[in-house]
């Protein structure tokens, strides 16, 4: 089952207005969600963990649900290429992120609102730079197009 925690201290949730979503692999990107946290070190609050036990556990449906209901991008943060705990989990997850991005591409969401990235449990400052890079990338392209306007709480 999947459950969304908070993990950090986080900056000031009036800045940001875009939401995305972080699925975070147990072993390893989690990991380094909660050791920045455990630093305190901050990342923008419109930013929602989702703690999956691998990577390999996020479908394109779940991916292409999430876009549905109005969220705007979706991080996918799983173990060093190689490292998996679940053997080739991650690549998985890889081969699957593309399909979704495809998908993006042709409905007109653009491939830029989903991206994948691969870290070990002790890169907790990396971690929050590819929050930091997703949400910039993020806001650049605005608000999902499929949420409606006002609607607020379809994303969640």
């Amino acid at each position: 089952m999947i459950e969304t925690e908070p993990v950090s201290a986080v900056q000031d949730a009036g800045t940001n207005q875009v939401e995305v979503i972080a699925f975070c692999c147990n072993f390893c990107a989690y990991a380094a969600a909660d050791l920045a946290g455990a630093r305190r070190m901050q990342y923008p609050a419109n930013v929602r963990i989702v703690h999956v036990p691998c990577t390999g556990k996020v479908e394109v449906q779940q991916i292409l649900a999430a876009f549905e209901r109005g969220i705007d991008g979706i991080l996918l943060a799983g173990c060093l290429e190689g490292g998996c705990h679940f053997v080739e989990g991650n690549l998985r997850a890889k081969r699957r992120v593309e399909a979704a991005k495809q998908v993006l591409d042709e409905i007109g969401l653009g491939r830029d609102r989903l991206r994948m990235v691969n870290l070990s449990a002790s890169e907790a400052p990396t971690f929050v730079a590819r929050i930091q890079e997703m949400v910039e990338t993020v806001n650049a392209l605005g608000p999902n197009p499929l949420r409606l306007p006002g609607d607020k709480e379809r994303a969640k």
